[in-house]
């Protein structure tokens, strides 16, 4: 076997490989799997590893990370094309791809002829619903369709985070169990709204280099900047709210309640990072969040660079 496995869904490129290292004895596996870093790759380290005969079992598997966007056109490449053409019958090659590269690849296009091409996507919605409920089937809960809904509005549609999320909420309703709505909103956190605290927490700590790398974060995650506007707005809002509250010695728990904040983590961060700050600062950042917002539906400014500058100036 030749193949090369890619696309964005890692979770289940991982489970394929899996399923690969598990037709292979647990006794032989460490003895006939090997795993090569594509980004240092050596044509004649593929070729020992698959030269060398299976030892307790009838064949090898060489399996090569990342190695099509960082291999160079040249005299290796050619070699490895014309090898790959005469593998040992033993030897299973699979050349596990995390990164995007050029389709226009020369190896590619060879294995693809003379090999499997797999790509992993991100299921569709109503895929994803079905495979959400299969696995909650799996650890012997059952999953209503809102609280499928809103377990995919908040993480999304990565595989991994999913089944992380889905064996959290699977061990806290317990065998035999239902995971509801409220269930969710209970134990799943927003990933936005996560990655908006730590943006706000190095903007506190005057950490304007991290601060903006955080602020990109939130942009490649897919929000729109009017969004992430509005969620620091609201996110001030509230702290000064929190402020005021905490200056008066109220409890953790009573702020949470009068914010209208989940008691716990969400409340301690707030209070930590109101802080962090005099109120004045709050109040004048609001304000210039404000006037972003207008000037952005006006056309008057660019926002990211409106959004840079704020940071900056904060």
């Amino acid at each position: 076997m030749i193949a090369i496995y890619f696309g964005p869904d890692e979770y289940m490129r991982s489970e394929a490989i899996k399923q690969l290292l598990g037709s292979i004895p647990d006794a032989a596996r460490s003895l006939n799997v090997v795993r090569l870093d594509g980004k240092r790759f050596k044509l004649e380290a593929l070729m020992n590893a698959c030269e060398a005969f299976p030892f307790l079992h009838d064949r090898r598997l060489v399996i090569v990370d990342d190695l099509l966007k960082h291999q160079k056109a040249g005299k290796e490449r050619d070699e490895l094309k014309t090898y790959l053409d005469k593998l040992p019958a033993w030897a299973d090659v699979l050349f596990n791809e995390n990164e995007e590269f050029d389709k226009r690849n020369a190896i590619f296009n060879h294995i693809s002829k003379i090999g499997q091409v797999q790509e992993f996507l991100h299921p569709k919605e109503t895929e994803l619903i079905r495979w959400i409920g299969e696995q909650a089937r799996a650890r012997q809960v059952v999953i209503d369709n809102a609280a499928t809904a809103r377990l995919i509005g908040l993480v999304g549609n990565n595989g991994r985070t999913l089944i992380n999320e889905l064996d959290k909420l699977a061990n806290y309703v317990r065998p035999g169990g239902s995971i509801n709505d409220s269930v969710v909103q209970l134990m799943v956190a927003d990933d936005t709204e996560q990655n908006l605290f730590t943006f706000i927490d190095e903007m506190a700590a005057r950490r304007k280099g991290a601060a903006l790398a955080k602020l990109r974060k939130l942009i490649t995650d897919g929000q729109a900047p009017q969004y992430i506007i509005f969620m620091i707005a609201r996110q001030i809002r509230i702290l000064l709210q929190v402020r005021e509250l905490d200056l008066q010695r109220i409890r953790p728990n009573d702020i949470a309640t009068k914010v209208g904040l989940r008691p716990g983590f969400l409340t301690d961060k707030a209070i930590q990072q109101a802080r962090g700050f005099r109120a004045d600062e709050l109040e004048r950042l609001h304000e210039r969040l404000l006037t972003l917002d207008h000037k952005s539906k006006t056309g008057g400014v660019d926002v990211l660079a409106g959004l840079d500058l704020l940071v900056m100036e904060a």
